[in-house]
């Protein structure tokens, strides 16, 4: 099960949201995810009876039609609501809480904020900031580097050269994101996004260097604080009698977090240069991301080919 506290959403967003305590601001609830496959953006949203356990916020919208249904059925349903104990109720737009409201929350302990931001602005800020905080995560060994605006992940044996390339990538104007231990979360279902540990936040170790501040050294657009990760490129070092294949028909996927992540393989050897196969791996990728296949072409060609001759 994942959580928060609302304390901590509170002072993470007070400034942005201009967020005031009315009621409750000694109170521990917490806003959490109990299924594994929900996500932050499902645990805030408009005043809802069906899904009484989320942070409810009401708008000019919700305040109308309270309005409009009566005081009695109005008082009503809130006690209904706030008998299932949500996190809290967030007033935005600059609303007055209701009366009904304001006794109904000092009944039942509930939390009570307010906004005076408009209340699809509250919404879609929290969203964005629970499915970062709520998010499943993993920690990945390897590199991780904005090359081309892409996120990639270099990952491979220790030995095999991870750090070089990067040291390479960054000098060719690239940015690292994270070195040796990077975070990874499902920001949405599809999405990994991936940044640093605060302590290793702007070093990589390279052999005989050591810790190299990147920031310090290349400037401030040689680092980055997180990257969507999009391509997993692993460089494997070559055995004697055993050779890669020279065009891999099938393409290769790694799972993280349960998303297929698209995965090269790139074999290690005296005399390549990673960098410009690393590159050209990230350009063919978006090609591909656009629906351009450059295998795929190929084969066509050879298949028109063949029929050709055939007729």
């Amino acid at each position: 099960m994942r959580h928060i506290s609302l304390v901590q959403l509170y002072e993470d967003n007070r400034e942005k949201l201009l967020l005031n305590w009315v009621l409750g601001h000694q109170s521990d609830r917490r806003i959490e995810i109990k299924l594994s496959n929900n996500y932050g953006a499902d645990v805030v949203g408009h005043i809802n009876v069906i899904h009484p356990e989320r942070l409810q916020v009401m708008g000019q919208a919700e305040y109308d039609w309270a309005t409009k249904i009566g005081e009695r059925r109005f008082a009503q349903m809130f006690q209904d609501l706030l008998g299932a104990q949500p996190p809290a109720v967030i007033v935005a737009d600059g609303l007055t809480p209701p009366e009904i409201l304001v006794d109904a929350c000092k009944n039942f302990n509930t939390p009570l904020i307010f906004s005076p931001k408009p209340c699809s602005a509250v919404i879609d800020l929290l969203r964005i900031y629970l499915s970062s905080r709520l998010a499943d995560t993993v920690n990945l060994h390897g590199v991780f580097m904005d090359v081309l605006g892409m996120g990639v992940l270099i990952t491979g044996d220790s030995g095999v050269g991870k750090s070089e390339l990067a040291l390479e990538l960054i000098s060719r104007g690239h940015g690292l994101v994270a070195d040796d231990v990077v975070e990874m979360a499902r920001i949405a279902p599809t999405t990994i996004e991936g940044r640093c540990p605060g302590m290793l936040r702007d070093f990589l170790e390279v052999r005989g260097l050591g810790l190299l501040n990147i920031r310090t050294i290349f400037g401030e657009t040689a680092s980055r604080r997180k990257m969507k990760l999009k391509l997993i490129v692993h460089l494997q070092k070559t055995v004697a009698g055993s050779d890669a294949p020279r065009l891999p028909l099938d393409a290769q996927t790694q799972e993280v977090l349960g998303v297929p992540v698209r995965k090269v393989l790139i074999p290690v050897a005296a005399g390549r240069n990673l960098a410009v196969l690393l590159e050209a791996a990230v350009r063919n990728t978006i090609l591909q991301l656009r629906g351009i296949d450059s295998m795929q072409d190929f084969m066509d060609r050879q298949q028109r080919m063949m029929l050709d001759d055939d007729a």
